[in-house]
């Protein structure tokens, strides 16, 4: 016989049906059941491709703000392996990236962070960021609808990074190559970010049609 666990959860066996109906696993604990939570990107992986530009989502994976006390920057790229990026910039080692987020402050990005106790202010941004990966021949033009700066090659060359608005969302943009770009924004902004996006896409390749 079912029973009721907490006050909006029936468990049944091993499984549990929250009000919403959304499923989830459970783990005993005793006589409760205690719901596991599951960790989700915040678009599932959402992809699209429109006139040869793909707009995709990126799994980030653990992303680390690093903000060195003063006179410790050496000592932080001493212990990540890697420069503490200068300002407008960004460092690939491997499969982590380490990208200038604002004052003396940077984002390690796909990499744990090493123990910095004495070194560093640091905090753990996992679940707070929607990562997107835009490239193809629409991607400057698209972009250049929302984002308040120059993105000109000359103006903004590859390996730089800003903190800019897109539209009216906060973001931190990485130029990796000419028509490929890392966007990272706000969790609560993601669905936001990526209808303007879209709709940017299709209205180019539309004109272009």
């Amino acid at each position: 016989m079912a029973r009721r666990c907490g006050w909006w959860t029936v468990c049944v066996a091993s499984t549990c049906w929250p009000r919403f109906a959304i499923r989830c696993s459970t783990t005993r604990m005793g006589r409760s059941c205690v719901a596991e939570l599951i960790a989700k990107t915040a678009l599932a992986g959402k992809k699209l491709v429109v006139a040869g530009t793909t707009l995709a989502e990126v799994d980030h994976g653990a992303v680390t703000s690093i903000a060195p006390f003063p006179g410790q920057t050496g000592a932080v790229s001493a212990a990540l392996g890697f420069d503490f990026p200068a300002v407008n910039s960004f460092a690939e080692h491997g499969a982590a990236m380490i990208v200038w987020s604002g004052r003396e402050q940077a984002f390690l990005i796909g990499a744990e962070c090493p123990d910095l106790s004495g070194l560093a202010a640091v905090t753990d941004q996992s679940g707070g960021w929607v990562s997107l990966s835009l490239q193809g021949p629409l991607a400057v033009d698209a972009l250049a609808r929302y984002v308040p700066m120059d993105l000109r090659l000359s103006a903004f060359p590859v390996g730089q990074a800003a903190r800019t608005p897109l539209y009216h969302m906060s973001m931190v943009l990485v130029r990796l190559a000419e028509d490929s770009f890392r966007l990272m924004l706000f969790r609560s902004m993601a669905q936001t970010a990526w209808h303007e996006i879209e709709v940017a896409l299709k209205t180019l390749a539309a004109r272009a049609a």
